[in-house]
């Protein structure tokens, strides 16, 4: 695990934070620096047909060792990392061997992993867990998939008496802010399907997310002295706390799990003249997703028939949709990993995304692309962590999905 690991804790230390108010393709400069490394390992490894193309997208090629004709898999990964929190000067620290207790994260910041508030770290005793020092996030969201993907090819190179099929590579840019598969190119990528390592915790399997929709809202107040105010003063500030007070408190992300869906505010500013607000819409059930938006588009006519025509100006579009109706044609690529995660010994979670992954906005593109776990916890947070140890069982399934694929003559022509 040496080798994974220290992939893992050179990649962490880029900073490839996306930047959704960017106007690039790439989004922010270091995930392009990223690619740029990953495609000097590739070639160091000896892929063929590795392209980075100037919007950052990076694949390659591991050509077949095999006659026999097997389907193209792919397995993909991105290089960004969440904006909402600081990906910059990340100083991962290793817990050998943890023993059951809190992790001090940062102990001049009283920062800590405590197991009162995380519970799931009992599941680790004895492993090797990875952390921030808790003032970023540590960035296994998505750089754990990386590091497991070019682990996974590193070892098949050097193990030539595994047999293998043409096995593709995707590192994408700029996932975390919905615009990952914006420039991929599917057919030049030429997989037959493909996996996204890029879930969570050890066994996670997922080919269902949610339909999603972004919603922006402008509102236009009315300011003047609060002195003269009588029946003329409109504040954009209240007139978007009456909006957000009409959406259901018991569908936001707090009070929902499992296949609920929820309005999530991820954005507010303003005064009294104008206010700016950003949601999110998600629902496993593409028929409530109509509704939900449908509902908000009610709110604001509600409002705008109440303050004045064009008080209220909502922009709203969809973002992806679940991908379970593109899986589900093609069944046997969520039974192959399954298969491979039983052969080496891991209990299998298959769940629904409660997000969105590359691979929805893919199988909408003809690449159907399940996702598979990270071994990672708590994304997109300071107090994000992964076991080593859960690392190196991804790396193990991806090896163990492209052996089954041999052994099973193809099993893709058997949908």
């Amino acid at each position: 695990m040496g080798t994974l690991l220290d992939r893992f804790l050179r990649y962490v230390k880029i900073d490839t934070q996306s930047n959704e108010d960017s106007t690039t393709h790439p989004s922010t400069h270091g995930q392009m620096e990223l690619a740029k490394i990953l495609e000097t390992e590739l070639q160091e490894l000896g892929l063929s047909n590795i392209a980075l193309s100037e919007k950052g997208y990076l694949m390659a090629e591991l050509p077949a060792n095999v006659d026999k004709k097997l389907p193209t898999i792919g397995f993909i990964a991105h290089l960004d990392t969440s904006p909402d929190v600081s990906g910059k000067d990340v100083k991962p620290q290793l817990f050998l061997d943890y023993d059951g207790n809190d992790l001090i994260l940062n102990q001049s910041e009283n920062i800590a992993l405590k197991i009162q508030d995380y519970p799931e770290l009992s599941n680790y005793l004895g492993q090797t867990i990875i952390t921030s020092d808790g003032t970023t996030l540590l960035g296994a969201d998505n750089k754990a998939g990386i590091a497991a993907i070019m682990t996974a090819i590193a070892n098949l190179i050097n193990m030539p008496d595994i047999k293998h099929g043409k096995i593709v590579l995707a590192f994408t840019p700029d996932e975390e802010i919905g615009q990952g598969a914006d420039f991929f190119d599917v057919a030049g990528f030429g997989a037959d399907f493909a996996y996204t390592i890029d879930g969570g915790p050890l066994g996670e399997l997922e080919y269902e997310t949610f339909n999603a929709a972004i919603a922006h809202i402008g509102i236009q107040g009315i300011n003047v002295h609060p002195g003269s105010a009588y029946l003329h003063m409109k504040n954009a500030m209240y007139i978007s706390m009456e909006l957000n007070g009409m959406l259901p408190i018991n569908e936001r992300p707090e009070y929902t799990r499992d296949y609920e869906g929820f309005y999530h505010l991820t954005k507010f500013d303003g005064s009294v003249e104008w206010a700016k607000m950003v949601y999110i819409i998600r629902d496993h059930d593409k028929t409530k997703f109509e509704k939900k938006k449908a509902y908000l588009e009610y709110c604001v006519d509600f409002l705008n028939d109440k303050y004045g025509e064009s008080t209220i100006n909502l922009r709203m579009q969809d973002q992806y949709y679940n991908m379970k109706e593109k899986i589900e044609p093609v069944f046997h690529i969520v039974t192959l990993a399954e298969q491979a995660m039983v052969e080496i010994g891991i209990n299998p979670v298959i769940k629904p995304v409660r997000g969105g992954t590359d691979g929805a906005r893919l199988s909408f593109m003809d690449l159907p692309c399940p996702n598979i776990f990270t071994g990672g916890h708590n994304f997109h947070s300071r107090f994000e962590f992964v076991s080593l140890e859960s690392m190196q069982a991804a790396v193990n399934v991806i090896t163990k999905i492209i052996e089954l694929i041999e052994a099973n003559d193809n099993p893709y022509d058997r949908a």
